[in-house]
């Protein structure tokens, strides 16, 4: 549970993935969720694990990484304060696609399947939202990943 302090709160309702819920939706999702604090150089996810949970960055900043701890590992992007990551394991329920290394001391706080779950049986409107909220940034990226495809290519 968030110790819902005004300071916490405040940072939850300002990252965009959660723009335009309501309080009792925000409450909802500050009860259930799980703040964890990580020291730089520590691995929050690993790629090929199980997942049913994505992070939102309150503080700090983390790298995305493909094929970590190989020959072949590629930084794939760096989040900071009021991203999100995992959101992938939300939304298509397979092994995680990517780690992620905390650059800088992290606070993020983590909100599982079943906390979205949860809010999809007690308020579906709001619910909606915040999917359409994760489709936007995730259409975003991939047109970012486009850009830079396309790039290469010339």
């Amino acid at each position: 549970m968030i110790p819902t302090t005004p300071a916490l709160f405040k940072a939850l309702a300002s990252v965009p993935v959660l723009a335009g819920i309501d309080l009792p939706a925000l409450t909802l999702l500050a009860e259930e969720g799980i703040v964890h604090t990580f020291a730089p150089g520590v691995w929050i996810v690993r790629e090929g694990e199980e997942g049913h949970s994505f992070f939102i960055l309150v503080e700090g900043d983390v790298e995305i990484v493909k094929h970590a701890g190989t020959p072949r590992a590629i930084m794939l992007a760096a989040f900071h304060q009021g991203a999100f990551f995992g959101e992938m394991c939300i939304i298509d329920p397979v092994l995680r696609t990517a780690s992620v290394c905390a650059l800088t001391p992290v606070r993020a706080v983590e909100i599982k399947a079943a906390t979205l779950h949860h809010l999809f049986q007690k308020m579906p409107e709001q619910y909606t939202i915040i999917l359409l909220n994760l489709s936007r940034d995730l259409a975003r990226r991939l047109r970012d990943i486009d850009e830079i495809f396309a790039a290469r290519s010339s």
